[in-house]
């Protein structure tokens, strides 16, 4: 009997489940020597086998390699002719998952499995895992949405579920912030699309509150004066809308003094911690009392 015909034979009987004879074949194996059937089972088998597992391997690295520089790609184009950090975090996401896809889907064909059941099964597998996993879903159309409607682009300040910070990356799930102490935080994009969030970027200029007290007995027309002279000499301090400088309340142990100025956006707490520190120091220097809480005790003898 020929090595072909040994391996062409093994090969049948284990193809036909209603001819396997397990007892038949351990004793062919143990009775014949291994040199007549090794070596073609080897080069009918193994080494096609092991071209294609080394064709995959090759070609997913390679995919891997492509997909990079597809990305590098769309960043340098859509930030050279838009300039938008916003569409291009969302995109390059998007445009990552969808190529891996269809790249291990190649290399399962390589492989030689039918990659047409197997799509049949992913489909019937999404579905089920689509409705379990709701969630995932609605955050993916709610990254959709806030790219096509912009409530919020890359580097704005925002406030949202009890979070606020610096917009850093919006992906097809969630958002990135950076807050004020350099912490990231991760934010679902359903709840960012369907919730209240405030965007403190979206307009070019802020107004500054502020309420600064001075004790009772206190000339409060030269208190008014020097906060009114603070306000016109802060550059940063918009001219138009005016300040607004009025007393806002008698209050139990304090005269307190509502002021209120408009400034560029960028500059908002520039000019709040600022004028903080002016009126401390002037309000002293001008012989004008900052008060705190205070009662007073009678003893009866």
């Amino acid at each position: 009997m020929g090595n072909g015909s040994i391996v062409t034979e093994v090969a049948d009987t284990i193809q036909d489940a209603s001819s396997i004879n397990v007892a038949e074949g351990m004793k062919y194996l143990t009775t014949t020597p291994v040199s007549e059937w090794l070596p073609e089972l080897v080069r009918t088998y193994v080494v096609p086998l092991g071209l294609k597992i080394i064709a995959a391997v090759i070609v997913f690295f390679l995919g891997r390699w492509v997909i990079k520089l597809v990305k590098k790609w769309m960043a340098n184009g859509l930030m050279s002719r838009h300039g938008d950090a916003t569409l291009h975090g969302f995109l390059s996401n998007l445009v990552s998952v969808v190529l891996y896809f269809f790249l291990i889907m190649a290399v399962i064909g390589i492989l030689g499995i039918n990659t047409s059941s197997l799509v049949a099964l992913l489909a019937s597998a999404g579905l089920a895992v689509g409705m379990s996993l709701g969630g995932t879903l609605q955050n993916f159309a709610g990254g959709v949405l806030i790219i096509m409607f912009r409530p919020f682009k890359v580097g704005d300040f925002i406030a949202a579920q009890g979070v606020e910070g610096f917009v850093n990356e919006i992906q097809i799930f969630n958002t990135h912030l950076l807050t004020l102490d350099n912490k990231e935080v991760i934010l679902p994009n359903g709840a960012l699309a369907t919730g209240v969030m405030t965007n403190f970027s979206k307009q070019k200029t802020r107004r500054v509150d502020w309420t600064f007290s001075i004790a009772y007995g206190d000339d409060y027309d030269k208190a008014k004066a020097v906060l009114q002279r603070l306000c016109a000499e802060d550059k940063l301090i918009l001219t138009s809308p005016e300040p607004f400088v009025e007393l806002g309340k008698l209050n139990s142990s304090s005269v307190d003094i509502t002021v209120r100025v408009w400034v560029n956006s960028a500059d908002y707490w520039t000019v709040f911690f600022s004028m903080n520190e002016k009126v401390y120091k002037t309000f002293a220097n001008e012989g004008l009392n900052i008060p705190f809480p205070q009662m007073d005790v009678h003893v009866k003898s």
